[in-house]
């Protein structure tokens, strides 16, 4: 227990080891890493979240890659979660991508954690959002979610950030058209990545006129459509500004803050849904009751949903 102590005043004064460990903790579901969380969550609310999300092949790594460049040259502490849809065969994240991130792993301002779904649909690990909390303990400015994009399990994403981006590029076609239509109402921010191949405008063009066709904004934010080239890193410091922004935008609207609450509440439910689950098998695996209801359910004398209604019955909640 005191070597939890130690770590989270390491934590909070941003040490990658430290925050590494308890995010493995966090990782592996063990009550450590929770304690952990109890201790750090009064030091959380500041960091500002992005996500990053868009169809295979559009170069959002690179993307990210040149973003942090630009964050640091700001003098902005960046943190960068990288989920990937990894087969649950090696568990591990595909690491290609993640090696031209391999020049700011010297930095101490920028944290990078590669991490797998293990087939959690959302397109989104179930820690993401303890590991952002973690991040923002650290003293992080910004934390970047980049998720490979696959439709509508980016809808998690775009709860999980303040401000998301949907990177395309051009010449992907009518395959990409449907992908892009579930995207467009979660998009802050539209980037055409590879903006020096041929039919970038056009699509630039498109993008804008397909927002102008859907919903009128929140808040009267407009999101804007950009153009970059990452490998060369053009067009990434008006990226920035836009990003920056919007955070000024959610802030003047009272919703930089609401987003955070929202967090909270999802963390909350989600926690509090997995201990009560506990609770009800675990803790009631010795009872006679509970044994008796197993019985009837191998010998089909009742029927699972009287079974689950009889043992949610059983549970008392009082607050």
């Amino acid at each position: 227990h005191q070597t939890m102590h130690t770590d989270i005043g390491k934590i909070l004064a941003g040490d990658q080891l430290a925050g590494a460990r308890l995010i493995r903790l966090l990782e592996e579901g063990d009550p450590k890493g929770f304690a952990g969380l109890k201790h750090l969550f009064a030091h959380t609310g500041k960091t500002f979240i992005l996500g990053v999300t868009g169809p295979p092949g559009a170069g959002k790594s690179s993307l990210v890659n040149h973003m942090i460049t630009e964050w640091r040259r700001r003098d902005l502490k960046v943190g960068v979660v990288a989920v990937d849809p990894s087969s649950a065969l090696t568990g591990g994240a595909f690491l290609g991508d993640r090696l031209r991130m391999r020049q700011h792993t010297e930095d101490a301002g920028v944290f990078i954690r590669s991490m797998a779904t293990r087939g959690h649909l959302g397109g989104l690990s179930t820690t993401t959002r303890e590991v952002v909390l973690v991040l923002d303990a650290m003293g992080y400015d910004i934390v970047m979610i980049e998720t490979v994009g696959v439709g509508q399990d980016e809808v998690e994403i775009t709860e999980c950030a303040h401000t998301t981006l949907v990177v395309s590029m051009p010449g992907t076609g009518d395959d990409i058209q449907a992908f892009k239509a579930g995207l467009l109402e979660m998009g802050d921010v539209f980037i055409v990545n590879k903006g020096d191949l041929p039919g970038a405008d056009d699509e630039v063009a498109r993008l804008r006129s397909m927002l102008e066709m859907g919903q009128k904004p929140e808040e009267g934010w407009v999101p804007p459509v950009l153009k970059t080239v990452a490998l060369k890193g053009i067009g990434i410091s008006k990226l920035i500004d836009a990003c920056w922004n919007h955070r000024r935008h959610l802030r003047d609207h009272g919703l930089f803050d609401k987003h955070h609450l929202q967090q909270t509440l999802r963390l909350f439910q989600r926690v509090a849904m997995d201990l009560a689950a506990d609770k009800m098998f675990n803790g009631n695996r010795e009872s006679v009751a509970y044994q008796r209801l197993l019985t009837d359910l191998k010998n089909r004398k009742i029927d699972p949903v009287t079974a689950a209604e009889k043992l949610v019955q059983k549970v008392k909640v009082d607050i």
